[in-house]
């Protein structure tokens, strides 16, 4: 039996082996006498055909009778399914996707409103995010009079997103009813997962255990289109191993016998692109020889070291590594084969430098070429990328502690004591050597702390006094001002100013934002009139959104004059994409200070981390910001 909702499994099971009254049905299962009279009602209409309902003996309760126990048997033994009413907006948005995917006629919402006691209003608000969904995959909805509504397009699109869709909620929760009862049939995801696994061992190929279930899922979808009547438009795939073609061939023998349908050419073409775009190579780099795969790689090496001055033309392994992930990456973009990248955020967040540098790479390439690489692929793209760096550059910026050392005895000493700190803290920049004379007509002490080897007043810096053969306690003394974090101190102090500050209360558009902001940058000098074109161009591409309500809107590439940040908070937020932005940061920066200025997004990755944004959108002026700001650093 299915049950239309979890409560009326509930009072079935209750009622199996005892009489309960209304007042205690109600207490447990929280509701009111009425509603659980309006439940009995329901159930006794579903087990009509089952010889048995449930009946008021006064003074006792509502009790089980049997009329027709063969019959009722039958009810019993039958596994129990609870059909999961969606309760929330996505919920809702999922089931309506999976409804219009895999219905053979017109849907009404009034049917739908009903089956799942909501509005038809409330359905109708959620349709957008529907619409919004098929549109990615050029699906559309037509709506006629009286019939209701019907999605229309391409057999792979419909197919496509619903693989896509199922591979969401299996990473969310794989006992989804979605996947379980409602998108694929019965029995076949369980068969797929024995023989296909057999299968590519067979026919020697190797896929991620990921790659593995996105084909059995793309199967299974496959399985049950084909068996509604739903088969492949013409198709043929070029340029695909022997070893493919196996495997493929088996695969479709193996659909036909599980679909009950004979398969069409055009399914294996398109299942051998499904899986050479997700096989695992193990080739060596000198027999790569498409010319696509081979372009790509030398474009993207070539216009990071034009335009960001990173030379990685000579990592034969980076090269190789590219190589190796652009072959299989061509084949998806060029079918427009979409994989996960659940690492993406991660991404962006631990690899900014090596993300922007890529992403441009990428965008610059495709204006040459018809393929449309994602967000995912470029992401995988940024790992090769970053890690190339990481080999060759001392990616990241930090700002060492810079020490002004008084010392009034003789050469030998200072050199004694120079040998020392570098050997205990080599991180410390002696930034001038002075004698106490000197130093008591210093005004101001721009370094970060002295050191003396005399007693000396401060002079609003630290000072540590310091024999020539130092003790363990005045070498501790001197690591607690060493081992502090400076680096983003020095760049809250160094890029932000009030005087690019602004606290936004009124409406306003993201384009009304950018046109605002770099006007004054370019009146000021810190960049030309081709920085706000370029800013917008990078936002189309993909949205700059770091996360929590936090964006870092930039150009693509260096076109700053000068690098400087400019802050911005909305407290009633502006719309950045499908998300909503509150505090933002543009980015300026420019080719002379670009490895200096990476060290900013340590800064924003920290704000996400304290979950600062809330407290960032808050402040009154310039002040409290940087307060709040040098709160976050201190505490991280």
């Amino acid at each position: 039996m299915r049950f239309p909702n979890l409560r009326l499994a509930q009072l079935f099971d209750m009622l199996q082996n005892e009489t309960l009254p209304q007042d205690e049905l109600a207490r447990r299962l929280s509701v009111s006498t009425r509603t659980v009279r309006a439940d009995i009602t329901a159930l006794n209409a579903l087990m009509a055909g089952y010889g048995a309902q449930f009946i008021l003996n006064r003074g006792a309760g509502y009790q089980l009778k049997i009329d027709d126990a063969d019959r009722y048997q039958e009810l019993v033994l039958q596994p129990s399914r609870q059909l999961r009413i969606p309760r929330t907006s996505p919920e809702r948005v999922y089931y309506l996707v999976v409804r219009f995917l895999t219905s053979a006629f017109s849907l009404k919402l009034e049917d739908l409103a009903e089956e799942w006691f909501v509005s038809r209003a409330t359905l109708q608000s959620d349709m957008a995010e529907v619409r919004e969904c098929f549109n990615r995959y050029n699906l559309t909805i037509e709506t006629r009079p009286r019939h209701g509504m019907k999605l229309f397009g391409s057999e792979t699109a419909v197919r496509a997103c619903l693989t896509d869709l199922l591979w969401q909620l299996m990473q969310e929760d794989s006992e989804n009813p979605l996947l379980t009862e409602e998108a694929l049939n019965a029995g076949v995801p369980e068969q797929l997962a024995m023989d296909l696994h057999d299968c590519f061992t067979r026919c020697r190929i190797r896929l991620t255990d990921e790659g593995e279930q996105f084909i059995r899922l793309y199967c299974a979808v496959a399985v049950r289109r084909i068996s509604e009547g739903y088969p492949l438009a013409e198709f043929n795939a070029a340029d695909v191993d022997d070893d493919v073609r196996e495997a493929a061939r088996q695969i479709t023998a193996l659909l036909q016998k599980l679909a009950g349908k004979p398969l069409s050419e055009a399914e294996e073409q398109w299942l051998q692109v499904h899986i050479a775009a997700r096989q695992v190579q193990e080739v060596a780099p000198s027999a790569i020889s498409a010319d696509d795969d081979e372009a790509l790689v030398n474009y993207i090496l070539r216009y990071i070291n034009t335009h960001y001055n990173y030379n990685l033309l000579t990592d034969t392994q980076l090269h190789a590594d590219l190589l190796t992930h652009i072959k299989t990456m061509i084949t998806r973009v060029r079918y427009q084969i979409n994989i996960p990248n659940p690492l993406l955020s991660n991404i962006k967040q631990h690899y900014p430098m090596a993300y922007d540098m890529t992403l441009a790479a990428v965008s610059s390439w495709g204006k040459y070429t018809p393929y449309v690489i994602s967000e995912n692929e470029i992401g995988f793209l940024v790992l090769h990328i970053g890690v190339g760096l990481e080999r060759h550059y001392n990616i990241g910026y930090q700002r060492h502690p810079r020490a002004l050392l008084v010392c009034d005895t003789g050469n030998s000493t200072v050199r004694m004591i120079q040998a020392m700190l570098l050997r205990k803290y080599p991180q410390i920049e002696v930034k001038r050597i002075i004698s106490l004379r000197d130093y008591e007509q210093l005004e101001s002490v721009d370094e970060d702390f002295v050191i003396s080897t005399a007693r000396i007043n401060e002079k609003e810096k630290p000072v540590v006094t310091m024999a020539p053969f130092p003790t363990e306690y005045q070498l501790e003394q001197l690591g607690k001002l060493v081992l502090v974090d400076r680096t983003r101190p020095y760049m809250l102090a160094k890029y932000f100013d009030e005087s690019h500050f602004v606290v936004i209360d009124e409406p306003m558009s993201q384009q009304q934002l950018f046109s605002t902001l770099c006007e004054q940058l370019e009146r000021e000098g810190y960049v030309d009139e081709d920085f706000y074109p370029s800013v917008m161009e990078r936002e189309a591409i993909v949205s700059t959104m770091l996360g929590e309500g936090i964006a870092l809107p930039h150009s693509l590439g260096l076109m700053a004059n000068k690098t400087v940040v400019y802050t911005v908070l909305a407290p009633q937020g502006i719309s950045w994409g499908e998300e909503t932005a509150h505090v933002i940061f543009l980015l300026a920066i420019s080719k002379s200070e670009y490895e200096e200025a990476m060290a900013i997004y340590d800064l924003f990755v920290t704000f996400l981390r304290e979950r600062a944004m809330p407290r960032l959108r808050d402040s009154k002026d310039f002040e409290e910001f940087k307060a709040v700001a040098m709160d976050c650093l201190s505490r991280f």
